[in-house]
C-alpha cells in the first residue's frame, strides 16, 4: 500500500512539473518573440505569399502548438491561413496575454478563428481601442472573444468599424445597444457606411408611408429592439413587411403599431419561413372552428407565435387542448405557448392531480415561474388532502 501510495504521489508531481515546464515555455516563447512582434508591425492578408496549395506552414504548426492550438480543429475551420508564408501568431498571443486573456483563452480563439493570426499588430492595437470606447474594460473584450473570436477578428477593415460606430450613435444608439451590437451582430460593423444607412433610410421611409409621425424614433427604436436588422437586407424585411399586411389584412396603423412592439422580431425571419408559418397558423386555426379576425388578433396580441415552427406549434396547442385547456383561454393568454412541450406536459399532469379546474380558474398558472407554481401546487395539494 505504501508503495502504491509513493507511486501514485510521483506521478502527481511528474504531472505538476510537465504543467509547469509547459507554462514556462509558452511565456518563454512570447518573450523570446517579443522584439520581433516590434519590430513586425504587418502580418499576411488576402495578397500575401501562400506556400503551394497542399503544403502547410511547418514553423506556423510549430508556433501553433506551443501556443495549445487545436490544429486539427484549425485546419478545418480555415485551412488556407496554415499555409501562409507570414503569420503574426506569436505577436497575437504576446497581446492577448498583455489584455488579460489566459492560455488556453488565446489557444481556444485561435484554433476557433485561425485567421485571427492574419491580423497586424498595428491593427490589434487600433481595432481593440475602438472596442474600448464602447466597452469599460479590457475584460469584457476578452470574455467576448472568448465566446465568439469572430466578432473582433472577422473584418479587417478599421475604418467601416469607427465611421459605423459614429453613426450609429448618430442615431441615438446608448452604450448598451452598441454592445449588444458588437457581441450579437458584429457583421453590423464590417458592413460599409452606405449600407447601414440604406437600411436606416428604408424603416424611416416604412414609417412615413404607415403614418408615422417620427421616422427617426421609429428606425432607432427597433433597430435597437432587434440587432440583427442591420444585417438583413432591405428585401428581406420589405417583403416580410407585406407578407404580414396582406395575409393579416393589417391597417396601415395595427402594422405600425405591430412594427414599434413586439413584431420586430418577426421581419428577420426568411420570407418563405414567415410565408409557411402564417399559412399553418391560418390553417390550424381555421380547423379549431376560428375566423380570420381571430388570427389577426391573436398575432397582434402575441406576434411570437409566427417565430415557432408549424409542427412545435401544433404540438403545443394539442397538447393544451388535451389537457382540457379551451382555445378561446388560449387566445386570450398566447404566453402560455412561450413553454416548451415538455414544461406544459409536466404541468398539466400536475394540476389534473390536485384536481385543478381550468374553467373556474383560468390558465394564468401556467404561465407563471417555476418557484410560483411549485407553490401553487403544494397550497392546492394541502386543500385536496384535507
Amino acid at each position: 500500500m505504501e508503495k502504491m501510495a509513493s507511486v501514485s504521489g510521483i506521478r502527481t508531481l511528474i504531472r505538476i512539473h510537465h504543467s509547469l515546464i509547459l507554462q514556462k515555455s509558452f511565456r518563454h516563447s512570447l518573450l523570446q518573440l517579443a522584439s520581433t512582434c516590434i519590430t513586425l508591425r504587418h502580418c499576411s492578408g488576402s495578397n500575401d505569399p501562400s506556400l503551394p496549395s497542399d503544403t502547410e506552414n511547418k514553423s506556423l504548426l510549430e508556433n501553433l502548438s506551443v501556443l495549445g492550438v487545436d490544429i486539427k480543429m484549425a485546419r478545418q475551420r480555415q485551412p488556407g491561413v496554415l499555409r501562409k508564408s507570414f503569420t503574426n501568431e506569436m505577436c497575437l498571443a504576446q497581446f492577448l496575454q498583455e489584455k488579460g486573456a489566459s492560455r488556453k483563452v488565446i489557444a481556444s480563439i485561435v484554433s476557433r478563428y485561425p485567421r485571427a493570426i492574419t491580423r497586424s499588430l498595428d491593427h490589434l492595437e487600433e481595432r481593440w481601442q475602438l472596442w474600448r470606447n464602447v466597452f469599460n474594460t479590457d475584460a469584457e473584450i476578452v470574455s467576448i472573444l472568448d465566446r465568439s473570436p469572430e466578432s473582433f477578428f472577422r473584418s479587417s477593415d478599421n475604418d467601416d468599424l469607427k465611421k459605423n460606430i459614429a453613426f450609429l450613435i448618430s442615431l441615438g444608439l446608448n452604450s448598451k445597444d452598441l454592445r449588444r451590437l458588437l457581441t450579437t451582430a458584429p457583421r453590423t460593423f464590417s458592413n460599409t457606411l452606405e449600407l447601414n444607412k440604406q437600411m436606416v433610410e428604408f424603416l424611416e421611409d416604412i414609417c412615413l408611408e404607415l403614418g408615422g409621425k417620427n421616422p427617426e424614433q421609429f428606425a432607432t427604436s427597433i433597430i435597437s429592439k432587434n440587432v440583427y436588422l442591420l444585417i438583413k437586407s432591405t428585401k428581406r424585411v420589405g417583403t416580410n413587411i407585406n407578407n404580414l399586411k396582406t395575409s393579416l389584412t393589417l391597417s396601415d396603423a395595427e402594422l405600425l403599431a405591430l412594427l414599434q412592439g413586439k413584431g420586430v422580431d418577426i421581419l428577420v425571419l426568411s420570407n418563405d419561413c414567415l410565408k409557411k408559418n402564417i399559412h399553418s397558423l391560418e390553417k390550424k386555426m381555421s380547423v379549431l372552428g376560428l375566423k380570420e379576425s381571430d388570427v389577426k388578433k391573436l398575432v397582434l396580441n402575441y406576434p411570437n407565435i409566427l417565430y415557432i415552427g408549424a409542427a412545435t406549434l401544433n404540438s403545443k396547442l394539442d397538447c393544451l387542448l388535451k389537457g382540457g385547456i379551451k382555445i378561446k383561454q388560449i387566445l386570450e393568454k398566447p404566453k402560455v405557448l412561450d413553454y416548451s412541450i415538455q414544461n406544459i406536459t409536466e404541468r398539466l399532469k400536475e394540476l389534473q392531480r390536485v384536481g385543478y379546474d381550468f374553467e373556474k380558474n383560468g390558465i394564468n398558472i401556467l404561465d407563471s415561474s417555476k418557484k410560483r407554481f411549485v407553490a401553487k401546487i403544494e397550497k392546492l395539494s394541502g386543500v385536496s388532502e384535507e
